[in-house]
Order: C-alpha cells, then structure tokens, then sequence
C-alpha cells in the first residue's frame, strides 16, 4: 500500500510540474506575442533556463500554426469580397458604357429633331400654294421672326463676349418674345436652351473674375510700390514745407546764431551740426561720409519704382471693369451672394499666400519691401474695390484682413524671432515698415501697433549698435600708437581734430598761428569722441518717423549713450588697460586720454540737446555717466600703472644677487638697485603728463613695494646666515632708497612722507645693527618706542640668521662689546615670548 500511494503521489507531483511547465510556456508565448522584440530578452531566457525546450519548441510550433490558420481564415473571408467589388465594378462599367451609347442615341435624335424643323419648314413654304394656308402662315411667320432674331442676337453677343448684354436680350427673350410662339416645337428648344446660356455665361463669367484675380495678384508688388512711393513722396514735401517755416522762424527769432555758427567754423566741434541747423530740420537725415554704415538708408526707397510711375493709380494699372462685369452679370443670374462669396474667399486665399510665401523668404532687405509691396498693393485693390464696386466687399471684411495680416506681421517681426544681418539693414527695414504703415493709414488701416513694434524693434537696434560700435571702438584702438600728437604744420589739422572740444592754450591768442604744436592725448582722443557722436546721429535717426515727442527721442537717445558708454566703451577701455603688451607710457598715454574724454562730456551733452531740442536737467531728461565712465576706465589704466610699475620693480629685484656671507662690504650701492632708482626716475618724469595725484600715488606704492621686497628678501625663510658685511652692504642699499625718498622724485609730497614708506625696514636695521635691545624691550608696545614698526617676529628672524653664525654673534660685535651668549640667549627668550604672546 505505501508503494502504491508513494506512486500515486509522483504521479500527482509530475502532473502538477507538467502542468506548471505549460502554464509558464503560455505565459512566455504570450509575453513573445505582445511584447515588443526589443524587450523579449527576458522570455527567451527564461525559456532557456528551463529543461523542457523540445515541449517549448513543440508548443511554438503550434502556436505558429494556429495564427497561420487564422491568417488564412482572414484571407478567404475578405478575398470573397475584393471579387465582389471587382464584379460590381465590372458591372458599373457596363452600365457606363450603356449609358454612353444612350446618350450618343439622344444626341443624333436631337439633331434629327433639328432636321425635321427644316423639313417642316420646306412643307410650309410649299403649303404656299394652298391659298388657305398663305394669310396663316404668313402671321405665324411674322410673330416668330422677332423671335429668332432676338435668338441670334443673343449668340452675337455671346462670341462677342458681351455677357450682360446676352443676358440682359435672354431676360427680354425669355419673357416677352417666347409666350407668344409657344405652341410651336422649336420654342421648346429655346426654352431648354437657356439654362445652357446662363450657366455658359457663369462659366465665363467666373473665368474672367479668375483672370482679374490672377492678373491682380501679379500686378499687387506693383501697385503697393506705387503707393508707397507717393505717401513718401507727399511725406518729403511736407517735411520740406515744415522745414522752411522752421527756417523762417530761426532766422526771425536767433539772430545770434548765425554769428556764433561763423565763428565755430574756426574748429568748434559741432561746426557740421550747427550748419545743419541752420539749413533743415534737426530730425532729418545727416550727410553721410564714407565711413558712415547707414548711408544707405534714404536709398533704400529708391528701389521703389521708376520716376515715370510715381502719378499711377491702382485703376491706371489694374483694369477693375471684368469685377464690375461680373458684379452684375451674377447680380441678373440671381447669384450675388454666390458671387460676393466667392469673391472674397479667392482674394482671402490671395492674402494667406503673400504671408505663407514670405514665412521663408525673408532676410535681406529685398525680401521685406517685395512682402511689404504684395501687402500695400492688396488692401489698395481692396479699398478701390470697397469704393467702386456696389457693397462687393465691406468695411468689417476689409479691417477683418489687415487684422490677420497685422497678426501676421507682428509675429512674424518679433525681435527675437528674426534675424536682422546688421544695424544698417534693419535700419532701412525700419524705414520701409514706417512707409509701409504711413502708406496704409492713409487708407485708413490702423497702423499703431506697427509702431509699437517698432518701438520693440529699437532695443534690438540698440544691441546691434553698440555690438557695431564695440568694433569701431576696438579698430580705433588698435589703430592709435599711444603718442601725444604733434601738428608740424596748420594743414595737420584735420576734420577730426576740429571737431573735438579741446581747450588748448597754444591755439588761442597769439599762439594760434604758430607752429608746431604738441597736444597732450593721442588721436584716439578725437576719434572716439567722434564715433560717440555718430552713435547719437544713428539713434537719432532710428527715431525719425515713429511719430515720438523730442522729450522720448531725447530720453532714448541718452538711455543708448549711456549704454555706450557704460557697457561698451568700458569694457573696450578695461580689455584695452589689461593687455600685457602695453607698458607704463602706453597706459599713461591711456589715462591722459581719459582725462580729456571726460573734460568732453559736457560738450556730448550739449550736442544731445542741439539735436533734441530738450533742456539739460529737466524733469524728464537723463543725465549722461560719461564722467563716471571714463573716471571708472582711468582709475583701472591707473591700478594697471601701479601693477606694471611694480612688476618692472619685480624684475630688478629678480637680477639681485646678495653674497649674504660675504667678510667685506662693497662700500657702494647694489648695481641692480642704481639701474631700478635710474629707471624710476625716468618714469616719474614721464608721469608729469598725469594728474599729480596719480603720479604720488604710482610713486608712492612704488616706494613700498620696494621696502616690501626688501623687507622679504632679508626675511627670506631661505636665507640661513647673514655676516655683519652683508647686513652693511643691505644697509648702503635701503640707504640709496631713503636718498630716493628724500629727493622728491615727483613733487607734491609733504616733506617726509615717502621716507615712511621705508621706515619699517629701516627700524629693523638699526635695530640689528646697533644691537639696541634693551630700549626694544623697554618701550615695546608704546608709541614713544624707537622701532615702534618692528614687530618680534621680524626682529626674532633677522636675530636667529645673525645668531646662527659658526663664530656666534658675539664675532659680529666685539668693538661694541654686547657679545656675550647669555645675553644674547636672553634676547632670543624675550623674542620669542614676545611672539608667543602676539600670537
């Protein structure tokens, strides 16, 4: 019995692991069905990892062959119907050509129908000759006459074309001529006839409104380049106009401004400008030069259109009679609305492919005026349209339009969505959006928001400006050698040089004529002060047109000097100080220029109010931070002086070569010490250019930068023993400093005041060298102590060189007779408690 229930149990066991072994099979085979082959990694391992692969392959195999099962079921069942619909197709064809040969069938009726109406005819007139029928026949002849006459006239007028006069004669046809011959079988031909006609006159109809379209769509960039040539045009004589009585009023009400003009012509810096001032409108353009980026700009609109257009309407160029045509033809054929519709929706897909087509086109300049032209010109047929043709086109669908076209355009110019190439293309891009709003106001369009844009467009101007600028400013200054100008003769002078505000002594009075002359700045002085000016004209001019008062032309043109200013001419100024190549009199040459631009800001103020017409220091207007920029630039070309001053210190003082264990001074100073003092002094010479202040400054921190390094040197944690000849030899060298101090190699020091610079270095030494540790000790921390700048770490350090010596330093000072090693054991105890304590 337990070997039957012992079998019985493996047997269940066996059938629970086959049955546990198919269900995961299912399960893998189910996975492999609907999970991505990417991700069937895992069920293919699975299936490895198991022992039953020959049960799993034979379950595959079944599987694959129920699915092929299944796909041949679908197939059967939907091919049964593709021979279905072939059938039924074959039999439509059939039905076709039955219905073909039908209408082949009705057709030759028709025309035998035609024959007999002849046939008949010939009966008729044979019929004459029966005297009862001659009166009869001819009244019925005569009442159909008209008829067919009328009947041909209509197909004259037809091949000729003239289709609401064939319409107009089918009206009359239709209900005056056919009523009174309708007994009579050919009138029923014309009946059937004239819905034929009027759907032929539609066709034609609406072909020819297609060719009106089309024609229209071709002749749009014309027609808006026309007018926009005339808006501007009529804009120029009325600025012309307000410039004169401008002129009049000047000359009327500023005698005096004629006289200082005169004089100014001598060198004043704003010599072009006052002229100008004098002779047009301050808004109005500049005279360009060669160098100028935007002279360009007023050539822009004349790409336009040739002078022999300029007088064009959109009806001289366009011929508007096939809408009328068509306005009234569908107007007889009752289908206005149909018409009107129609109309409108081709001219709407007109508008929606001028914009699609400039999504990719625009970038350069060409490709604005062309979408700009298309524009203009399609809302000027359109405002013909509304005023000609009888309510073919409203107001509301109208203004409906330029909304969407407005949207578009907005857009479509963001500043952040468009590429501009350069300041002076979107300079002329900025021109030819104002003629093109100018030119659609005058149509009655809303245009404020294209100003607006506008308006959003400028800071992008502003940016690309200052990038231009950046690099004109860099070219100036690579371009100056850095030296004071010298004028040989009166011919040196230039256009540039004259339009700088420079107050020199030497060209006024008697010394005006003599010759030659030296100026303190370099020539990029003038150069960058012209550039500065440009900048202001290229703002300017930005401003023209946008319809601004002088008080928000004034605030933008300061906001962008300032920005200029402040960011660009800056940093050019800060990357210009911090190149290595320059030396000490480049930068010097650097800081007087500064100093002169800055004497100029006032005069850049003065030129911003000429050009605005807005009082410096009202409520409303920005002061200029030339001042502080130009301080900011001198003050970095000063802190880079000093740098440079100290680093040439550096490099002496890498060339000293102290023998620290030497047995006899050299009685001299150091060479490398003479050649540094030498050196100095030529150097302070040359800072005579500079302010006095600058040049104590340079002098001063030269002077502790030298005690500095002395003090280092001596205190070298590298340098273990120092002999009494080689403390005297360092002495004789921090002697030869003081006699540099004390020289007064830049004037303006109180007496004494550069000696303190050495007056730590100089304790220390006195210290050591008259070994005077008892009144060390004795005043230490007091303010009447005689090396009151010696600290004990400094003294401890020079003392332990000294103290190291092989002889001790009792060899060092027996003349003086302090040499014995208690007592100098005690002053390194002292020493060193007195660090301790500090620390």
């Amino acid at each position: 019995m337990d070997t039957i229930d012992n079998s019985s149990d493996k047997g269940t066991e066996n059938t629970e692991q086959e049955t546990n072994v198919d269900r995961e099979h299912e399960r893998i085979l189910n996975e492999i069905e609907t999970t991505d082959t990417a991700f069937i990694g895992a069920s293919l391992r699975a299936v490895y990892e198991g022992n039953d692969h020959q049960k799993f392959l034979n379950r595959l195999d079944s599987r694959i062959k129920q699915h092929d099962k299944d796909i041949e079921k679908m197939c059967n069942f939907h091919y049964q119907g593709f021979i279905e619909s072939i059938t039924e197709l074959i039999n439509v064809r059939g039905d076709a050509e039955k219905l073909k040969n039908q209408t082949i069938v009705i057709n030759k009726e028709l025309h035998d129908s035609g024959k007999e109406v002849v046939v008949k005819n010939d009966t008729l007139i044979q019929c004459r000759l029966q005297q009862k029928n001659v009166v009869s026949a001819i009244e019925k002849l005569t009442t159909c006459l008209p008829v067919l006459q009328m009947y041909g006239k209509i197909l004259e007028q037809m091949e000729e074309e003239r289709y609401y006069a064939a319409l107009k004669t089918l009206e009359q046809l239709e209900t005056s001529y056919l009523p009174q011959i309708y007994q009579y079988r050919f009138c029923d031909i014309m009946k059937n006839d004239i819905p034929n006609i009027r759907m032929t006159i539609r066709e034609k109809s609406t072909k020819l409104l297609n060719d009106f379209l089309e024609d229209v769509r071709k002749k749009s960039s014309q027609i808006g380049m026309v007018a926009m040539k005339q808006v501007e045009k009529e804009r120029d004589l009325d600025e012309k106009s307000q410039q004169a009585d401008e002129l009049y009023l000047k000359n009327q009400n500023e005698s005096n401004t004629l006289t200082t003009i005169s004089k100014l012509v001598e060198g004043n810096p704003f010599e072009e400008e006052e002229e100008e001032t004098n002779s047009k409108n301050p808004f109005d353009e500049e005279p360009q030069d060669e160098n100028n980026p935007f002279m360009e700009e007023k050539q822009t609109a004349d790409m336009y259109q040739p002078e022999s257009n300029q007088d064009l309407s959109a009806s001289d160029i366009v011929d508007f009679s096939p809408v009328y045509k068509c306005l009234h033809i569908f107007g007889l054929i009752k289908s206005r609305e149909w018409f009107e519709e129609y109309y409108r929706k081709q001219r709407h897909k007109q508008v929606q492919l001028i914009l699609e087509k400039s999504v990719g086109t625009l970038g350069s300049v060409e490709s604005y005026i062309t979408m700009f032209h298309e524009i203009v010109g399609f809302f000027v047929v359109e405002d013909h349209i509304l005023h000609t043709a009888q309510n073919l086109v409203t107001q509301k669908y109208i203004t409906g339009l330029w909304d969407m076209v407005l949207l578009h355009l907005l857009n479509k110019l963001v500043p952040n969505q468009i590429n501009f190439p350069d300041a002076p293309s979107m300079m002329q891009i900025k021109n030819i959006i104002v003629i093109f709003a100018d030119t659609l106001k005058a149509y009655g369009f809303a245009v404020d928001r294209l100003f607006g844009l506008l308006m959003e467009m400028r800071d992008t101007y502003g940016e690309m400006m200052l990038k231009l600028w950046q690099e004109r400013f860099e070219g100036v200054f690579n371009e100056d050698n850095y030296t004071p100008i010298h004028l040989e003769t009166v011919d040196d002078v230039d256009e540039t040089l004259l339009a700088f505000p420079f107050d020199e002594e030497e060209f006024e009075g008697e010394k005006a004529d003599v010759y030659p002359k030296k100026l303190a700045f370099s020539l990029f002085v003038p150069k960058i002060y012209n550039e500065i000016k440009e900048f202001i004209l290229a703002c300017l001019k930005y401003c023209e047109d946008l319809h601004l008062s002088s008080t928000e032309v004034d605030d933008m043109i300061r906001k962008s000097t300032n920005l200029l200013l402040t960011r660009t001419l800056a940093s050019g100024l800060k990357t210009l100080v911090q190149k290595p190549s320059l030396g000490l009199n480049q930068l010097v040459q650097i800081t007087v220029n500064t100093t002169h631009l800055e004497n100029a800001c006032p005069h850049v103020e003065e030129y911003v109010r000429m050009i605005t017409g807005v009082r410096t220091g009202s409520a409303h207007s920005a002061k200029l931070v030339g001042v502080s920029t130009f301080k900011d630039a001198r003050n970095e070309t000063e802190s880079q002086i000093y740098d440079k001053l100290n680093g040439k210190i550096d490099e002496f003082f890498d060339l000293a070569d102290y023998e620290w264990e030497m047995s006899e001074p050299q009685g001299l100073a150091s060479r490398y010490l003479v050649d540094l003092i030498n050196f100095l002094r030529t150097t302070f010479h040359v800072f005579t250019t500079l302010p006095s202040n600058v040049a104590q400054t340079a002098c001063m921190s030269a002077c502790r930068h030298i005690s500095t390094c002395l003090t280092g040197m001596i205190l070298d944690p590298g340098i273990k023993d120092v002999t009494l000849p080689a403390l005297q030899q360092f002495n004789l060298d921090v002697v030869q400093c003081e006699h540099f101090a004390n020289s007064e190699p830049v004037p303006g020091f109180n007496e004494g005041v550069l000696q303190m610079s050495f007056i730590e270095i100089r304790q220390l030494l006195d210290l050591i060298l008259t070994w005077d540790w008892t009144s060390y000790f004795a005043d230490y921390g007091t303010p009447k102590s005689k090396y009151l700048r010696v600290n004990p770490a400094m003294a401890l350090s020079l003392f332990e060189k000294i103290k190291q010596d092989k002889a001790g330093p009792r060899a060092y000072f027996t003349s003086i007779g302090r040499g014995k090693k208690k007592i100098n054991d005690q002053v390194y105890k002292r020493l060193r408690s007195l660090v301790s304590g500090s620390s």
